[in-house]
């Protein structure tokens, strides 16, 4: 039997009020922070790859164990989905071989997605699925809308989503995308039906909890 999870407990009782300035100050003062040699040679090598497959790019952040970048290309057999996760022991995982049209790779978003910029990567879809939310007020700045990175997750356009079982949190990540690009975002209920993209929507779910998503057409910037 799966085991159940609580729900998310926070000390907020609604968004962030810092949310916009966060935002604000990202937009201002672009992310200098020198790229990490590992996260260099993980990004040349997932471009190769990405360049071989000569094919629409689905970029999974945050892909976990793999099974969502797994279940993304079979789902999407057309396009080529990268998985990125930090986790060498999530990575490790044995879950089986990946499709030919996926690719898992190992390194920090943090710098994975300013090269993928720099590049000109232009993902026709960006999925960051759970969990991500660093519940405490005081750690909004370790939630993807209130990192400095913000502005470059944004500008790799294509149709973003984001899935979690904190409501707040999607909120929050709605208000930022707004007020960093004028875009409103959908942001509804999430009913899986069964259909799981990652073991922690399955956990989440059987556990009674409520999922939501939030959907976003971005520019290419």
């Amino acid at each position: 039997m799966q085991k159940r999870s609580r729900a998310v407990s926070s000390n907020q009782p609604g968004p962030h009020q810092d949310v916009s300035r966060r935002v604000a100050r990202a937009l201002a003062h672009p992310l200098q922070k020198p790229i990490a040699a590992h996260n260099q040679v993980a990004f040349d090598q997932a471009d190769a790859w990405l360049d071989a497959q000569a094919a629409p790019l689905i970029l999974d952040s945050g892909c976990g164990v793999g099974l969502s970048t797994r279940r993304l290309a079979a789902t999407f057999p057309d396009h080529a989905v990268i998985g990125v996760d930090r986790s060498e022991d999530r990575l490790g995982r044995e879950h089986g071989e990946p499709p030919g049209n996926a690719l898992l790779m190992r390194a920090d978003l943090v710098d994975f997605w300013r090269l993928a910029q720099r590049a000109g990567w232009a993902p026709s879809r960006h999925y960051l699925l759970y969990p991500n939310p660093y519940p405490k007020a005081l750690h909004l700045g370790r939630r993807w809308h209130g990192h400095p990175v913000f502005p470059t997750l944004l500008a790799l356009g294509g149709r973003l989503e984001l899935r979690s079982n904190w409501k707040t949190y999607v909120e929050e990540f709605a208000q930022a995308v707004a007020y960093a690009t004028g875009k409103s975002p959908d942001v509804a209920a999430h009913d899986p039906n069964g259909d799981y993209l990652t073991p922690f929507e399955a956990k989440y779910d059987h556990s009674g909890q409520a999922l939501w998503r939030l959907t976003v057409n971005l520019e290419r910037v």
